[in-house]
């Protein structure tokens, strides 16, 4: 594959010769034999953590300075990226940060295609040695397998799985049950039953964010590959599922009109917390960071459905996976510290932070949920339903984690200015599906060697 310069939403090019930055044995401190890094003065090392959280949709101090309180040999510090707490903004400011030779060491990345695009880059170190020496195997230890190219960059942290929210109050009006197990043509007929007004006041059914995934609806719930692309990185597009994903989304936009329209939800720049906070969608189809949001945000009573199904004799709770990917700057002065802290955040440090699913196949579920709860604030807690929340966790099932090629960004951006036409009348289906392979392959053989 091609390590041609890495473009990053028009901001910058970075070089895959950033590898080298970090790769001499001079940039490495001393080390002890539990992996604290020393010095002639035995002063603590001062590690960054690196991510797009603002503190309160992350809780990083407190989480830092349990660390610290245990490890007096460093000092580790959390430098957020984002005001907005916005990833992509954090994504941008990283790889600044890369391109400039600042001071990195523990670097989060929020999806697969943005981690295998810096792997690319060069940006991360592989942790092989770090894992070895501490007889750590990732597919044993972790419910995530993140390798790539058959070395690890990364140990995932929070856990991403998804589920549907729904607004209990919009339900009981429509004297609707709340969904144990349902397709997407069940979810399609409860949006235009809690659908409702007019013009400015209109109160949908659903809403359906601008981002890949929901492009690719009931594609997320295939097991094997539910994404856009293979892990060879040839196209994935032209199948039932996706075909399905499409039609159900014109259907409820364009011609049910019980989920915000497209155009609406690009041209007015929404929110989906926005949304769903103001009451002005019933449902949403999202991740289950949204636990500790609604801890923190709720305004109304919240329960909780699994992933619909694309057919009803799938099995239920089939859902994407994700997880933000910690991992090491390759340019890091501290590579050793900065491990031993990705080591511990990914498997207790969560449970500490107490906002976020953990990865962790040691992580108590219950107890994941109560921390999560017990952060927030009473009065917002008491709007969520745990009993709906609880069964829909354990009933999730997680699909195929698929770490693509690094170059599946430029993929997801040419698949998603295609579905865009179509959502918006534009090109048919046909149209949008072939135009996607087209450009998907072209990208693919670009990047070959």
């Amino acid at each position: 594959m091609k390590k041609s310069l890495l473009v990053l939403s028009g901001v910058l090019a970075i070089s895959a010769a950033l590898a080298g930055c970090g790769s001499k044995s001079e940039d490495k401190p001393a080390e002890t034999a539990g992996g604290a890094a020393t010095s002639s003065t035995k002063a603590p090392v001062t590690i960054k953590v690196q991510g797009w959280y603002t503190e309160a949709q992350g809780n990083w101090n407190k989480t830092v300075e349990a660390y610290n309180a245990t490890h007096p040999n460093v000092k580790v510090v959390y430098e957020s990226m984002s005001e907005k707490g916005d990833s992509q903004e954090g994504m941008k400011k990283l790889d600044l940060l890369a391109a400039s030779g600042e001071q990195m060491d523990v670097v989060m990345y929020s999806s697969a295609s943005d981690f295998a695009q810096r792997v690319g880059a060069g940006i991360l170190e592989p942790l092989d040695e770090y894992l070895k020496k501490d007889n750590i195997v990732v597919k044993d230890e972790y419910k995530l397998d993140p390798i790539v190219n058959g070395k690890y960059y990364a140990l995932p942290g929070k856990m991403i799985e998804w589920f549907v929210l729904l607004n209990k109050d919009k339900l009981d009006a429509a004297k609707l049950p709340v969904p144990t197990e349902w397709t997407w043509n069940d979810y399609a007929e409860y949006a235009k039953k809690m659908t409702s007004g007019e013009g400015a006041a209109k109160q949908y059914g659903s809403y359906f964010h601008n981002w890949k995934d929901y492009a690719l609806l009931a594609l997320n719930n295939n097991m094997d590959n539910p994404y856009l692309v293979k892990s060879d990185g040839t196209e994935n597009i032209d199948n039932p599922q996706v075909r399905f994903s499409l039609n159900l989304r014109n259907q409820m936009e364009n011609v049910d009109k019980s989920s915000v329209p497209y155009f609406e939800v690009v041209s007015q720049k929404m929110a989906y917390r926005d949304v769903f906070y103001a009451g002005k969608t019933a449902m949403l189809a999202t991740g289950n960071w949204m636990v500790g949001e609604l801890a923190l945000n709720a305004k109304f009573n919240t329960v909780f459905a699994p992933y619909p199904k694309y057919d009803a004799k799938d099995t239920n709770g089939l859902t994407e996976v994700g997880a933000d990917f910690m991992g090491v700057a390759a340019n890091s002065k501290n590579k050793q510290a900065a491990y031993d802290f990705v080591k511990w955040y990914t498997t207790e440090g969560i449970q500490t932070q107490g906002l976020f699913f953990s990865g962790w196949k040691k992580a108590d579920i219950n107890k994941n949920v109560e921390a999560i709860l017990a952060s927030g604030k009473p009065d917002q807690v008491k709007f969520i339903d745990k009993t709906s929340l609880l069964s829909t966790l354990k009933v999730n099932k997680s699909t195929k984690l698929v770490v693509p090629p690094t170059y599946a960004l430029q993929q997801e951006k040419e698949y998603t200015t295609q579905v865009e036409l179509f959502l918006t009348g534009k090109q048919d289906l046909e149209k949008t599906i072939a135009t996607s392979k087209a450009k998907i392959e072209e990208i693919r053989k670009s990047n070959a060697k």
